[in-house]
């Protein structure tokens, strides 16, 4: 009986696992969503990789053909319930041997190989993403974007405003596609967002603080909000969450809009919307940059995926629904598919965001101007290089 029972335990694990998988592989996502770390459920890295390794395994078959036949040799008086779940699992597992089994075993061995040379080619991505971003080569040190209309952006701004930025002379912008290559969402000092959150919408869901907004986020995250509290250069609060090669951070208005063209977008969603979508930034505050641009993972973020995940819509929250496109076989959402969304979006029932401002950078006359939404309508459709061709204000 005690062979029976390690025997229907070992053919359990075995079964489930191996229809588990063949699920799993319908969507070639989720190879790469499975293996992320996701500390909230104390699950580690490559987990489901590992669970592929333990079961797709040459080795894994000879164990339950040697453990079957053992028990057709030897094994007596297995409890009857016990012994139909053992023919039906051995069944299963056989009629499997003989066909998708081994193919996937073997796919299995491919997707190790494919995962090793990955895991040699990533840092050395890294390096060179990060070397790109760094790299200015020309007008260094200096932004279109003058400091009295980053006082007057800071004057615009309200808490979940969406950011898009561009500056020129980067090496990075060559390796992202589209004219817009930057977006940051706008969270706030404690102060605004108290001022900004004191709406009675909001106060059911966050009934055990007195509906104070800011009280949650202090409790909820303490670590991520006291770094969003600590001042950074010249004494200024961060008032900005993003996605930077250090990783998702808090930043200044002065640091993320030091650049040269920037525009202003406003979600058209209830305030308690908004403070959702400030409470998910804070949930992936800390989290380091994604080198490797994937949607698919949370564990690591581009600067569009943190706003994407923001608002993305769920059963009970209205959110905002970016586009999505592959890009070398990956599915993401870019600062300039936003802006293309916007003025496809704009003046129709669709429209999911408000046009707030936009200054617009002119290299050869040194200096950004406000421009109008009509512009920034078309902002979307020009090259990585137009500033060779802008036209005088």
């Amino acid at each position: 009986q005690a062979y029976s029972i390690r025997y229907a335990a070992f053919l359990t694990q075995y079964r489930y696992a191996m229809e588990y998988i063949a699920l799993m592989e319908n969507d070639p996502g989720m190879h790469t969503m499975l293996n992320e770390t996701v500390p909230e459920l104390g699950l580690q890295k490559d987990r489901y990789k590992a669970l592929k390794f333990r079961f797709l395994n040459v080795i894994t078959g000879i164990e339950f053909a040697r453990l079957d036949a053992l028990y057709r040799l030897r094994a007596k008086g297995a409890p009857s319930a016990l012994a139909v779940g053992i023919e039906e699992d051995s069944r299963a597992i056989w009629k499997k041997g003989s066909g998708e089994g081994p193919k996937a075993t073997a796919n299995n061995a491919v997707k190790i190989a494919q995962d090793t040379g990955f895991n040699v080619f990533f840092p050395v991505q890294k390096e060179v993403s990060e070397w790109m971003g760094d790299v200015k080569i020309l007008r260094v040190k200096r932004s279109l974007i003058n400091k009295d209309q980053i006082e007057e952006i800071k004057s615009l701004l309200q808490p979940g405003d969406i950011l898009l930025e561009r500056r020129e002379w980067y090496l990075s912008n060559v390796g992202l596609p589209g004219y817009w290559p930057h977006a940051a969402l706008y969270i706030g000092t404690p102060q605004e967002r108290t001022a900004y959150f004191k709406d009675s919408s909001i106060a059911e869901r966050y009934a055990e603080h007195d509906g104070n907004f800011d009280a949650y986020l202090k409790q909820r995250f303490a670590k991520a909000y006291q770094n969003s509290l600590l001042p950074q250069e010249y004494g200024r609060t961060p008032r900005v969450i993003e996605a930077i090669s250090e990783g998702v951070s808090f930043t200044t208005v002065e640091h993320s809009v030091s650049a040269d063209s920037v525009v202003i977008l406003r979600p058209r969603l209830s305030k308690a919307d908004i403070a959702l979508a400030i409470e998910r930034a804070f949930h992936y505050s800390g989290r380091p940059y994604d080198f490797n641009f994937d949607f698919l993972t949370d564990s690591s973020l581009v600067c569009t995926e943190l706003v994407y995940k923001a608002y993305e819509p769920k059963q009970d929250y209205a959110g905002l629904t970016f586009p999505l496109q592959e890009i070398v076989g990956r599915k993401v959402s870019t600062a300039n598919d936003m802006a293309q969304m916007f003025d496809e979006q704009y003046g129709k029932s669709n429209q999911q965001l408000d046009f707030i401002a936009f200054y617009d950078g002119h290299e050869w006359q040194n200096r950004a101007i406000k421009s109008n939404l009509k512009t920034f309508r078309e902002s979307w459709k020009r090259s990585k290089w137009f500033i060779w061709v802008q036209k005088n204000p």
